[in-house]
């Protein structure tokens, strides 16, 4: 035994006997893909975040964008990524769900997604300019009965949280609207501000921030949004439309439990923070704090809620 340990010795010495270190991570720099636009809520938060995750991490964190197919075209890139924790994206609820669900083929399936931490969330609501004519959410039901498709209305992304709110809405009020999808939430305002649409689904800090310019006529939330209280909520009008979009960030499948802790513990680190959470609060967000484990089994409750309602818009 002596001489066979004596041998193992000397063949590690030399390097013939090699045992995969694990090594430390991060040593070079991260790539944060966006799926959607610049400007939107998820850069927002990510640009928000970069520094943060470099003092964290040690290495440069580099933000890019990957728009299209309401996020799918960046989640299927994220597929094709080395699992080595160096290639992250920024993931929503419900659109990673959707996506596929709708698509048939995204090009990736919710399951392969490796969640690192839920961090943000915006409910979303509906809003038309200061100046319409529509005061109230029945002005504008009244509007959408009698002209049936008149009413253009714009959103971020097809199957998405907005264009998903658009349909159930749709139903509920007995109601034909012509939904008009935007690559981003950035480009949606653009385009309602500009006047190209008469009513806009958004998320709430894109209406916190330009509250003086339009009217919001609803929030799909249980009870007023903080920031909006004087907003009624669509069930407080007579509609149980409950429509919010939760954001990430996620990794390829494969993707070592030691990395994403590693990942996960920094993402923790900045929304935890208590001055981060006032800066969103501040900015018409709403603080999340959801770790590796608990994003998996909230994305696996939302895949059952969301499936039917899928299924039902499809058919």
């Amino acid at each position: 035994m002596k001489f066979v340990s004596s041998m193992l010795s000397c063949l590690a010495v030399l390097g013939l006997l090699t045992v995969p270190a694990v090594a430390e991570f991060p040593e070079k720099p991260i790539t944060y893909s966006i799926p959607f636009g610049p400007g939107g809520q998820s850069d927002l938060e990510a640009r928000r975040q970069q520094p943060l995750l470099e003092n964290i991490l040690g290495e440069k964190v580099i933000v890019q964008y990957k728009p299209g197919g309401g996020g799918s075209v960046g989640w299927a890139e994220l597929m094709n990524k080395k699992p080595n924790g160096y290639f992250i994206s920024g993931i929503n609820i419900p659109h990673i769900i959707l996506q596929p669900l709708a698509r048939g083929n995204a090009g990736y399936t919710t399951e392969q997604i490796e969640p690192i931490a839920f961090f943000q969330a915006t409910p979303i609501g509906l809003a038309v300019l200061k100046d319409s004519e529509f005061k109230t959410l029945d002005d504008l039901i009244a509007y959408a009965k009698a002209n049936p498709g008149a009413l253009i209305v714009g959103g971020s992304g097809t199957w998405s949280g907005h264009h998903i709110a658009n349909l159930q809405f749709g139903k509920m009020a007995g109601v034909n609207m012509t939904y008009i999808p935007s690559k981003g939430a950035a480009d949606s305002v653009a385009q309602f501000l500009g006047g190209h649409v008469k009513a806009l689904w958004a998320n709430s800090n894109d209406l916190v921030q330009h509250e003086d310019k339009i009217r919001v006529l609803g929030f799909g939330t249980k009870k007023p949004f903080v920031a909006m209280p004087d907003v009624p909520t669509f069930e407080s009008q007579g509609f149980k439309l409950y429509a919010s979009i939760d954001r990430g960030a996620g990794a390829p499948p494969g993707t070592p439990a030691e990395v994403i802790s590693v990942l996960e513990k920094a993402f923790l680190q900045i929304a935890n923070d208590p001055k981060i959470q006032q800066q969103m609060i501040k900015d018409g967000f709403q603080p999340l704090s959801m770790g590796n484990a608990e994003s998996k089994e909230y994305i696996a409750e939302m895949v059952e809620q969301w499936a039917p309602i899928v299924k039902e818009f499809k058919e």
